[in-house]
């Protein structure tokens, strides 16, 4: 048996553009898988020169799924620059429309994108095998998923407008305050949205309860773990500490987020535009850590909400039985950070300050630097800016969530390919299996390449036939 490379390009029902390619030797069992993540961005480079002030509205535009999530730590970053504190009642609609954020975000990707594979299984009809399949298969679980993502939309666009992209978070606040109207508005819709939260959570359980052998060989892999907490060690998805910890869950380092570069370095490969982030003392690639809901249940000693609390207790009293790094966990993590947004979203709209009008302070720059973190839905997100004293942007560096999880992504795949594919036997259900380990991180694929540097870069030209004319690279 020659030995033979099979490629799925592209990957289905992820954000963005990649491949896999997965190397058979001549016994037709796994030597190699790679994940390919091919589409270039260029934000870090023309955004030189714009002033920082409008950073926020420039770098939402990375992505139309996570736009929040940027446009906060974006904020947070110019907030640093101008040295200043921002009002309390900015901050606080900050956090509420990072909520809104987390529960549509999170509820687009377990409804629509990872259950049908769970709900309808791994070797069903791919015509099938999809949101609408799931809408016809469990009517009541698919239309509640779209009310649940829905009210989150409704959150964001109770603050900023619209749903998407809106013009909200600026530097030194947010843009316009929070009506009355809108508050009780939103305040009425938490019945329906925890109901629908519990049936998505009673789902990923029941699924994982019911196929235990199977979470604990699906990419399970020891790795360092990132994530916020705050002063008592709990999950904060909008600032904190960065909390490091080993495989098994115990604390290696905390440190101040805008310290990061101290702590974090980036590798760079030459089949991948994505970077490869890593701890420095380790280093690359045994410094690789996960991020996003997984790697944030596994640093924290808790969540500040109840029922959320109660869930991070139930999950890792089932995950410290050899399947605390599952990457299927990263569903049912998933959907206890939607209990917990809620819960936080509810707590913010009690505030009795939540609809005051100081929300945005005016100054000028006073720091050449400034860095901004966040936990965006899909893991750590870094923002980081150096201006000139007028406050024009001359650098920038951004280390997006997804990027974070680049290694984990590559070690998953490859994982499952061995797990799942032998004797050169490939049947489009085991490769919808390895596409399944890329879909457990939920990677935003349009967000995560942006080089710091030089990154490798290969153009051709060909003519009609086919036959190269002309190649450059840039290595």
């Amino acid at each position: 048996m020659a030995p033979r490379k099979i490629t799925i390009n592209p990957i289905s029902r992820v954000e963005g553009h990649g491949k896999v390619t997965i190397h058979l030797d001549e016994q037709g069992e796994v030597n190699d898988a790679r994940f390919h993540v091919l589409q270039f961005r260029g934000f870090e480079a023309f955004c030189r020169g714009r002033p920082f002030e409008e950073m926020p509205i420039i770098t939402q535009r990375i992505c139309g799924i996570c736009p929040i999530s940027h446009q906060l730590a974006s904020a947070k970053a110019c907030d640093a620059i101008l040295g200043e504190e921002i009002p309390e009642t900015a901050r606080l609609l900050r956090e509420l429309i990072h909520m809104g954020q987390f529960i549509q975000s999170h509820a687009l990707h377990f409804f629509y994108l990872a259950s049908p594979d769970l709900l309808l299984g791994w070797d069903a009809d791919p015509a099938k095998r999809n949101v609408v399949g799931v809408i016809a298969e469990f009517p009541e679980a698919a239309v509640k998923g779209v009310r649940l993502r829905k009210f989150g939309q409704e959150i964001i666009k109770a603050l900023g407008g619209k749903k998407i992209h809106p013009a909200y978070s600026v530097p030194g606040g947010v843009t316009s305050p929070l009506r009355e109207a809108e508050r009780d508005r939103l305040q009425s819709g938490f019945p329906e949205a925890f109901t629908a939260c519990r049936v998505g959570l009673d789902l990923a359980k029941n699924w994982i309860n019911q196929h235990v052998d199977q979470v604990r060989k699906f990419g399970n892999f020891d790795s360092n773990y990132l994530g916020l907490v705050d002063s008592e060690g709990r999950v904060n998805l909008y600032d904190g500490r960065l909390r490091l910890a080993a495989s098994d869950c115990e604390i290696r380092t905390e440190f101040d987020p805008s310290n990061y570069l101290d702590h974090i370095g980036e590798h760079v490969e030459p089949w991948s535009y994505m970077k490869f982030p890593f701890y420095k003392p380790d280093g690359y690639p045994d410094g690789a850590y996960r991020v996003g809901p997984l790697g944030r249940l596994n640093v924290a000693s808790g969540l500040s909400t109840p029922q959320a609390a109660e869930e991070w207790s139930a999950f890792k009293k089932l995950a410290v039985n050899g399947l605390t790094g599952s990457s299927l966990l990263y569903h049912y993590t998933r959907l206890i950070e939607i209990l917990y947004a809620l819960e936080r979203a509810e707590e913010l709209l009690a505030h009795p300050r939540i609809c005051d009008t100081d929300v945005k302070l005016s100054a000028s720059p006073k720091n050449e630097e400034g860095v901004g973190v966040i936990e965006a839905p899909r893991g750590t997100l870094f923002h980081h800016y150096f201006v000139d004293r007028q406050g024009a942007m001359q650098k920038a560096n951004l280390i997006v969530a997804t990027g974070n999880n680049n290694t984990a992504m590559n070690r998953a795949v490859g994982l499952v390919a061995k797990e799942y594919i032998h004797n050169g036997q490939v049947s489009e259900g085991l490769l919808n299996r390895v596409e399944g380990a890329i879909r457990c991180y939920d990677p935003c694929l349009s967000c995560a390449t942006h080089a710091l540097g030089q990154m490798p870069l290969k153009i051709g030209v060909y003519d009609a036939g086919g036959e190269i004319l002309h190649e450059m690279r840039r290595d």
